[in-house]
């Protein structure tokens, strides 16, 4: 029986910004961080640098022991695994499926810090799926890890409304930080002996695909309020984008502007391209664009965008057959 006192060993496996505030919660917390599990450094940005992940970044600042496996089933990988003799593992946005051989190293099991409110939205892409959606709430779920992508036992929720005109990133960051407090909670509680775990029904399931760069096409023809929630959605990455006067246009921000069913008027046109009112006719309702960026340029207001091209009631707005 562990006492309430008792401090777990803790092997952390995580890789990119929505893991981060889940170790330093670790670090600060009673319990010792012994090893911290991360992607290897990838190629990134224009100059496609070798740049380490920001758990990666973290660790090394806090002074915590970095592994970088290509594959997890490499066994010298897996002998300094069991070397850590951790008692727990965390996992928070890894990007790896874990093997059978890493959940049977610590002795308490892994649990994870999945961000949604499951069992809805498993999978990859929970935070940016629940937006396009238009969910009125999300939130995070910490689970038991068990081989079933997402589908573990459940030991503690906390939810999270999401607002009408917020993205994918102003949810993300919250849930992040919302995650770390509430894993805290839950590696006490397991500690203590205290810990429950629910079932999760799977009638209720639901599959948050991986977000790709063909997710961001516009079809003019859905409501506008689709198609709000996708441009918010799939904010910052890939972004929702189509072709106007034959050059693809990002678009940043927008509003839905009423909601009737215009037959006579094609989607995707420009019923107003005013500096104070840029509107897009969709197949249900108005959507009014607020930020915009084109390719290779810097994002702008409609107001700035419009002033540096004519752009006249009537122009069309063409889904883009490819992605960028």
């Amino acid at each position: 029986m562990v006492t309430p006192a008792a401090s777990l060993r803790v092997v952390f496996f995580g890789t990119p910004d929505f893991a981060v505030p889940t170790l330093e919660a670790l670090h600060r917390s009673r319990h010792q961080v012994v090893g911290v599990v991360t992607q290897p450094d990838r190629a990134r940005g224009r100059g496609h640098h070798s740049q380490a992940s920001p758990v990666k970044q973290l660790s090394e600042r806090l002074g915590l022991t970095v592994l970088q496996p290509q594959r997890l089933r490499d066994e010298a990988f897996l002998d300094t695994l069991r070397s850590l003799d951790a008692d727990l593992g965390v996992v928070a946005a890894y990007g790896k499926i874990l093997t059978d051989a890493v959940l049977a190293v610590p002795a308490l099991g892994l649990i994870n810090v999945h961000a949604s409110l499951l069992p809805k939205f498993r999978g990859a892409a929970p935070i940016h799926r629940a937006v396009m959606a238009g969910e009125p709430a999300t939130g995070v779920t910490i689970m038991r890890v068990v081989k079933a992508l997402d589908a573990g036992p459940m030991i503690a929720k906390a939810t999270r409304p999401i607002g009408s005109d917020e993205t994918s990133a102003d949810v993300e960051h919250d849930i992040a930080r919302l995650g770390a407090d509430l894993l805290v909670e839950v590696v006490a509680a397991l500690a203590e002996g205290r810990a429950s775990e629910t079932l999760q029904d799977e009638s209720e399931a639901t599959y948050a695909h991986k977000i790709e760069k063909t997710d961001g096409i516009i079809d003019w023809s859905r409501p506008a309020r689709d198609i709000h929630n996708q441009i918010r959605g799939l904010h910052p990455w890939p972004h929702a984008y189509s072709d106007l006067q034959g050059e693809r246009t990002i678009l940043l921000r927008s509003e839905v502007e009423g909601e009737r069913h215009e037959p006579h008027i094609d989607p995707g046109t420009v019923l107003d391209a005013r500096p104070d009112r840029f509107a897009v006719q969709a197949g249900v309702g108005i959507v009014r664009l607020l930020t915009l960026q084109r390719e290779g340029r810097r994002p702008v207001t409609a107001r700035e965008f419009l002033a540096g091209r004519r752009i006249e009631p009537g122009a069309r707005f063409v889904s883009s057959r490819m992605a960028p």
